[in-house]
Formats: C-alpha cells, sequence, structure tokens
C-alpha cells in the first residue's frame, strides 16, 4: 500500500507541477523598444510556446447624453493595451491561446489560434491562424467612458464572426508591421468595436529555440511596401547596367573601327599607297 500511495502522490505532484508549468506566462514589455508595443511570452515545461509582439488599441462605440440631455449621441473611446497588463496563455498542438487584462482586469483580450490543414493547388500543407478575438469591457469604468449614460449595465463581450486572420504556414512567425483593423460585434445593441493592431511579430506554434522566433512570414502589405521601396532601386541598378554596357559596346567598336585600313573609293589615289 504504501508503495502503491506513494506512486501515486508523485504522479500527483507530476500532474500539478505540469498543469503549473503550462500556465507559467511572462509580461516581458519593459524590454520593448517602442512604449506601444508589448511582449508576452508563454512557456510549457520551461520552454517556449508562444510568443507575442504587438500593439494594440481598441475602439469602442458608447453613448453620452447630447447638450439637450434628451437625445443621445454616440462617442468612442480610445483604449490601449497597458503596458502592465496581466496575462495568461495555453499551448496546445493544434489551438493555444492568449489572455491580456488590465485595469484590474475590466479589460481582457482574448486571442485564440488553431493550426490545421490547408489546401493548395498542389497539396496539402499545415498553417496556423487567429480563429478567433474576445474583447471583454465594462462600459460603468470612468478612465476611457467618459460621460457614458446606462453605467449599470456592466460588463460587455464583443466577439469576432467566422474569423480567419493571420494566415501563416506552420513552422513560421506572422510578422506585419502595417496596421491591421478586425471588426468584433458587441452583445448590446449590436455595435462594433473596432481592434486596431500593428507592428505584429506572433508565433503560437512550433517555437524551435527559447525566446527566439522562427522565420517570419510577411504579411501581404508589408511585402508590397518592401517592393515598392526596392523596386526603383531595381529598376536604377538595370538602368546603369544598360548604359555602362551601351558605352562599352561603343568603345570597343570605336576601337575595331579605328584599326581597319580605310581604302580610297578614287582609283587614282591608289597609286599613292603602298
Amino acid at each position: 500500500m504504501d508503495v502503491r500511495l506513494r506512486a501515486g502522490l508523485l504522479c500527483l505532484v507530476h500532474a500539478m507541477a505540469r498543469i503549473g508549468a503550462e500556465q507559467e506566462v511572462e509580461n516581458l514589455s519593459g524590454l520593448s523598444t517602442s512604449p506601444e508595443k508589448d511582449i508576452f511570452v508563454v512557456r510549457d515545461n520551461g520552454t517556449t510556446c508562444l510568443m507575442a509582439e504587438f500593439a494594440a488599441k481598441v475602439m469602442v462605440p458608447y453613448d453620452v447624453s447630447a447638450s439637450n440631455y434628451v437625445d443621445l449621441i454616440t462617442e468612442e473611446a480610445e483604449i490601449p493595451l497597458s503596458r502592465g497588463a496581466a496575462v495568461r496563455g495555453k499551448c496546445g498542438t493544434t489551438e493555444s491561446e492568449l489572455q491580456i487584462s488590465w485595469l484590474d482586469k475590466v479589460y481582457t483580450l482574448k486571442l485564440y489560434f488553431v493550426k490545421e490543414g490547408h489546401n493548395t493547388t498542389k497539396r496539402q500543407e499545415a498553417v496556423w491562424k487567429m480563429n478567433k478575438i474576445q474583447f471583454v469591457y465594462d462600459s460603468s469604468e470612468r478612465t476611457y467612458f467618459k460621460d457614458a449614460v446606462n453605467r449599470k449595465s456592466g460588463k460587455h463581450t464583443a466577439s469576432s464572426h467566422h474569423l480567419s486572420a493571420l494566415l501563416t504556414p506552420a513552422g513560421k512567425s506572422y510578422e506585419c508591421q502595417a496596421q491591421q483593423t478586425i471588426s468584433l460585434i458587441t452583445s448590446d445593441h449590436q455595435r462594433t468595436v473596432t481592434l486596431l493592431l500593428s507592428e505584429v511579430r506572433l508565433q503560437p506554434f512550433d517555437i524551435s529555440a527559447d525566446f527566439v522566433f522562427s522565420e517570419e512570414h510577411k504579411c501581404p502589405v508589408d511585402e508590397r511596401e518592401q517592393l515598392e521601396e526596392t523596386l526603383p532601386l531595381i529598376l536604377g541598378l538595370i538602368l546603369g547596367l544598360m548604359i555602362v554596357i551601351t558605352v562599352c559596346i561603343y568603345h570597343i567598336h570605336h576601337k575595331l573601327t579605328a584599326n581597319q585600313v580605310q581604302l580610297p573609293r578614287d582609283r587614282s589615289q591608289y597609286k599613292h599607297m603602298g
């Protein structure tokens, strides 16, 4: 019995330790060079399983009284992600999530990720994507919801619908410096809450090195901007190369024709030759 009891206790301790390890999270936003960008890390059994860097703010519409105190007008609260946010996370083989809360959990941003097969023209390949977002907020909070009416309404949840964002090949991180807009629908009056993400570097699966992102997969906007920046340089190099080639051909042709003996067209001039 003692041996069985000891083995059971060891299994229980191991399971509890594993659960604790799965919930190990770190807010490394203090290491960010940008005051608006936050860094979050989720670790599983001592190794990094999810990393996220991004700047985020949420735009939430709410009602205020008009100047006549009878009608209502709509204002928009701009809620930035706080540097000292509390973070929770969970890693899995095909599903991961990240939850960020700030102002004593008045605001909570929940990001969900899934890895799955994706059909291409040639074959099926594994990809990951962000498949769900939820934003929980309290309209009675006075920091951002100034002069709001119906303060007793309490907390609301805005959720995405049929989301398929940040589509990235498995084993790679997603990178996008450009600002991205994602619409969420609120639980009250079906209003639209807007999540603005920028300076994004994110990887929820298959991180091979601790605290290090895998090879990046750039978003189409960044790729297009990079092409627009490099295209004039490429065209300039091509034009310069064509000029050099033209000048070289001209000099070679000039040298060859200069070395040739010019025969006189008038036959009477032949007697002066030789």
